[in-house]
């Protein structure tokens, strides 16, 4: 049995979770507005942001502690390896792991586009850039536009038969700022990164798995019960997300935190740098216009459009 501690942020859950295996720790950060189909607000932003900034701050004085105790009593420096976070996981409550933004109150696009400190500061993405332990997604149901921008900031990406991805930034005149447009080629190749983002069609799992931008698609219970409070026992890619998390932990942590480095470095990070410099471009043209969101309203209002049916 996994133990479990949460602190229950309303619209951002925060689970640490003992792993059996390893006695070590994962940490569960879950969106929770399952209702809007874990759509993300000001707020959810934000705080998502919050989290994770305290994530990477803590594993990195966790580190620092391993480190300065090198050499001395063996007791402490097992108590310290025992407290290690060897993997994040990042969930949504309920069918959908994130279907974007809440646009009733989105995030504003120029501050989560622009590269000035105090505002990198509230951008989640940038805050789950500076996590040194491997971010597991583990995803089901909607994964749209800044939700797959969410997912795609994360290192595995773990789903199930329900879960369906869609870019709808051309759809709507909206433009990507959180790495949708680097990350997306680096996991399945440019042209199909392509086809994905010009024609905002939906990508069900299946596909998703065979292109490569689903790591593992779980079809059936895990192996190995987790017995853990709050979490869904039907659960398939959170509960192999847990496990996944077990192996990683019983392997040296610290050295898997400087390989996860040297992957994210080796990257073209120029990349990244210019997306957000073309979306604050785009921003600063549109969005005193007053009609920059409300084409995504009026066709999510529609009732007459056709939808996808969830497998849920």
């Amino acid at each position: 049995m996994a133990a479990a501690s949460t602190r229950n942020d309303d619209v951002v859950l925060v689970r640490k979770v003992t792993l059996p295996l390893s006695q070590k720790v994962a940490i569960i950060v879950s969106i929770n507005r399952p209702e809007k189909k874990n759509c993300f607000n000001t707020k959810v932003c934000h705080r998502l942001a919050q989290v994770f900034h305290d994530i990477a701050e803590e594993i990195q004085a966790l580190d620092l502690l391993k480190l300065d105790g090198q050499g001395s009593n063996n007791d402490d420096e097992e108590d310290a390896s025992k407290k290690s976070i060897v993997a994040v996981i990042f969930t949504g409550e309920g069918s959908s792991f994130c279907a974007g933004a809440d646009l009733s109150d989105p995030p504003n696009p120029l501050h989560q586009s622009s590269d000035l400190p105090h505002h990198l500061r509230w951008n989640p993405v940038y805050q789950m850039s500076k996590v040194g332990a491997p971010i597991i997604g583990s995803l089901r149901g909607h994964v749209i536009t800044g939700g797959f921008e969410l997912a795609l900031a994360c290192d595995i990406l773990i789903g199930d038969s329900t879960t369906i991805f869609r870019d709808t930034h051309v759809k709507f005149g909206l433009a990507p700022c959180w790495g949708l447009s680097q990350r997306l080629s680096h996991r399945i190749g440019p042209g199909r990164a392509k086809i994905v983002s010009f024609s905002a069609l939906h990508v069900n799992a299946d596909v998703a798995y065979t292109w490569g931008l689903l790591d593992e698609l779980v079809t059936l219970p895990s192996t190995k019960s987790y017995d853990i409070p709050g979490v869904d026992t039907n659960n398939y890619s959170l509960h192999r997300a847990i496990e996944l998390a077990d192996s990683i932990g019983a392997n040296d942590n610290l050295m898997i935190r400087r390989y996860k480095r040297a992957m994210i470095e080796g990257m073209n990070m120029k990349g990244f740098r210019r997306e957000r410099e073309l979306g604050l471009a785009h921003y600063i043209e549109v969005v005193g216009d007053g009609h920059t969101f409300e084409g995504a309203k009026e066709f999510i209002s529609d009732d007459s459009r056709p939808r996808f049916e969830s497998k849920l």
